[in-house]
C-alpha cells in the first residue's frame, strides 16, 4: 500500500486526540471526505506503522513514527507543489505559529488557493484540496498543516522552526 496526501491529514487530526479517536464518520465531515476515504487512509497508516487500532478498533497515531515521518520523509512523498499569484489562506511561514517568528521579505506570501480566502501571495497547494476548509474549522489542525507545508515547501531555517514546533505539539 503506498500513503495517499489525504492519509497524512487524516494522522495530524487524529494526533490531536487525546481521548478516544472520533468514527469515521465524524472525522469524515470534519475533514471534508467520505467515510471510506478517512478508513482507507487509516487502513493504509496502520499498513505503513503510523498507526495501531485499539482493542474497540479505533485508530490510534503512533506519535512518535509521525514525527520522524514528518522530520525526514514526508516532503519527499509530498512535495510542495507551488502555482501563480491567487487568493487564498495563509500557509508556511505567513501563517501562525510560523509567522511570529519569520519577518517575511518582499515576497508574495504562501497561501492555499481558496474562493474565500482573504491574502493574495503565491499558491502553495494543500495535501488535499478539502484541506483549507477542515483548516477553517479546526484552527489546531490548521496550525498542523501550515508546520508541515513549512516542512515540505519552506527555506531550511523555516523547516528547522517548523520541525521544532511539530515535535512539540506531537507529544503523547
Amino acid at each position: 500500500m503506498v500513503l495517499r496526501p489525504q492519509d497524512l491529514v487524516v494522522l495530524l487530526r487524529l494526533a490531536l486526540e487525546r481521548g478516544p479517536a472520533p468514527t469515521y464518520a465524524a472525522l469524515a465531515a470534519e475533514l471534508g471526505m467520505t467515510a471510506s476515504e478517512v478508513h482507507g487512509a487509516v487502513e493504509r497508516a496502520v499498513a505503513a506503522q503510523l498507526a495501531h487500532k485499539d482493542t474497540s478498533g479505533k485508530a490510534a497515531v503512533i506519535l512518535a513514527a509521525l514525527r520522524l515521518f514528518v522530520q525526514h520523509g514526508a516532503r519527499y512523498c509530498f512535495p510542495a507543489t507551488r502555482g501563480g499569484l491567487t487568493r487564498g489562506m495563509p500557509t508556511g511561514y505567513a501563517a501562525a505559529p510560523l509567522k511570529d517568528l519569520i519577518v517575511p521579505g518582499g515576497d508574495p506570501l504562501p497561501v492555499w488557493p481558496h474562493k474565500d480566502g482573504t491574502v493574495r501571495g503565491v499558491a502553495l497547494y494543500p495535501l488535499y484540496p478539502r484541506v483549507p476548509d477542515a483548516a477553517g474549522r479546526n484552527p489546531a489542525l490548521y496550525e498542523l498543516l501550515v508546520l508541515f507545508d513549512a516542512v515540505r515547501g519552506g527555506s531550511a531555517r523555516e523547516r528547522a522552526l517548523a520541525i521544532d514546533l511539530l515535535e512539540k505539539r506531537l507529544q503523547p
